[in-house]
């Protein structure tokens, strides 16, 4: 009884949001940079609130004056920075960005370097390492025999030190190798116990892992090193800036860079602005940029009616982009409202299996199809999609995905008819508004375009921040809204240059 009259005494911390939250919002905001907490304190508060209960302080005020502390503040900073970041990553993330490296941009800095034999990456934003580390195997795969010839540094860099703290250990478990065959897995990675893989010295020795803020990069604080990269990524990160903020980032990400030095940034990030700082490099579902030599004459806007802010057409990130020459032919569409089941073609591409029969659901047909696609057989991939729609035609996935499928083979009518089906099937499917909306503003058709994101962000909004959405590869519905709102302003943009 002693013991329960203690505990009964003892404070608790109040949770309540009180008058000191909006001056702890604005100091996060500041440090941070991360604007996109400026009208989410709902979730901003979820993650704070942990810091405060681990800290015994009582409410904003007192956690106010733990960060303020000299002895305890910027410990407690990092503490704080590694609660309100995100860090969902695994290898080799979006395919169509890992093409256009090693078919284009690795290539030329290889071709560019070697005489010198030198490379130099900056992955900023690197979470728990597996996008420089991705590039470490990829470059060693390209230079072959002639990698021990080369010095090749990359530099990885977060604001989280929990995600710096687990990259430098380069282990990883099946979530984060979920895109890689397992050939590779084991040519890459040494299998220790309990579903945990190290990668192999050879690739953790190309890389090393700084804490970083891209603030620095505009203050003057930002380490001098940070110079002369032949390549920078930069890939979604900037969506939890201000947009003043954004453009004076890309800005000094461009300085960093040597001449006809590559910038990529996420398929959501481009904007308009970007044009009259950099060079914008047509490759299929990548934003890629350019330093122009010294001396050379502004880069040029992009001939509307497409402009950099509309162009993120990228699929989920197995989804492979396939030379046009491959494609299939396009494909009538039913006329009934309602989607009759689509006859597949007599014969499937070769090394294609026919499915088991669909049930409801069509997990199986699922899986098969996302393998091929993984493996980089989209046309294979949609030749068994259609034969899992002949099974299961009202499967609102089996559309989904065969709409994917279409629009990486650049059959944009069958993509939207697709997409279509896949809404009129099952009218709360976020991912298939939201990719409708993508493909239909990429085509010039803006009104139609905005009133799909719009319905994507409208039922994403009924849906906690942190949420993963069905078929969305790890996206979250707070991670739709923010990309619904940088494509809403990117329109809007290109209206008011327009």
């Amino acid at each position: 009884m002693g013991h329960r009259r203690l505990m009964a005494r003892a404070p608790t911390p109040d949770f309540r949001l009180d008058a000191s939250f909006p001056r702890l919002k604005a100091l996060i905001i500041e440090r941070t940079g991360h604007f996109y907490y400026q009208d989410k304190d709902d979730v901003l508060w979820d993650r704070v609130r942990r810091r405060i209960h681990a800290t015994n302080a009582r409410d904003c005020a007192g956690y106010l004056e733990r960060l303020a502390d000299e002895a305890r503040g910027d410990g407690e900073w990092s503490l704080l920075e590694t609660e309100i970041t995100i860090g969902e990553t695994f290898f080799f993330r979006y395919v169509e960005q890992f093409t256009a490296l090693r078919r284009t941009i690795l290539p030329d800095l290889i071709a560019r370097n070697r005489e010198e034999r030198r490379i130099r990456i900056w992955s900023a934003g690197c979470s728990t390492g597996a996008e420089p580390y991705s590039l470490a195997i990829l470059l060693t795969e390209l230079l072959g025999a002639e990698r021990e010839s080369w010095r090749i540094s990359i530099l990885g860099t977060d604001i989280n030190e929990a995600f710096l703290a687990t990259a430098r250990q380069g282990r990883f478990g099946k979530w984060a190798l979920r895109s890689m065959p397992p050939d590779e897995r084991a040519r890459y990675f040494t299998a220790e116990s309990e579903g945990r893989w190290l990668l192999r010295p050879e690739y953790r020795s190309l890389v090393r892992f700084e804490r970083h803020n891209l603030l620095s990069l505009l203050d003057g604080t930002s380490p001098l090193q940070f110079t002369d990269f032949d390549l920078v990524l930069c890939r979604n990160v900037l969506i939890y800036f201000h947009p003043d903020t954004v453009l004076r980032i890309v800005g000094a990400l461009r300085d960093c860079l040597v001449a006809d030095g590559w910038l990529l940034l996420g398929h959501a990030e481009p904007n308009p602005s970007f044009a009259s700082l950099m060079q914008s490099v047509s490759l299929p579902g990548t934003a890629a940029y350019r330093r122009p030599p010294e001396g050379a004459a502004p880069p040029p806007e992009l001939s509307p009616p497409v402009s950099p802010g509309l162009l993120p057409l990228a699929p989920p990130v197995w989804m492979p982009i396939i030379p046009k020459a491959t494609a299939e032919p396009p494909r009538s569409a039913p006329a009934a409202a309602k989607p009759p089941p689509r006859s597949p073609p007599s014969r499937l591409p070769s090394g294609a299996v026919r499915p088991p029969p669909a049930a409801k659901g069509s997990g199986s047909v699922l899986e098969a199809v996302r393998a091929k696609a993984n493996a980089g057989h989209v046309a294979e991939a949609r030749a068994l999609c259609g034969l899992g729609i002949e099974a299961d035609p009202v499967s609102a996935e089996l559309h989904f995905y065969d709409g994917l499928l279409a629009q990486a083979m650049d059959l944009h009518l069958d993509a939207e008819k697709s997409f279509r089906r896949s809404i009129y099937l099952d009218k709360n499917f976020i991912m298939a508004h939201y990719h409708l909306g993508l493909l239909l503003l990429a085509n010039g058709r803006q009104a139609p375009g905005k009133r799909s994101l719009a319905n994507a962000a409208r039922l994403a909004s009924g849906l906690a921040d942190g949420q993963v959405l069905p078929e969305g590869d790890g996206v979250r519905a707070g991670d739709v809204r923010a990309l619904v709102r940088v494509h809403l302003d990117a329109v809007a943009a290109a209206g008011a240059e327009g």
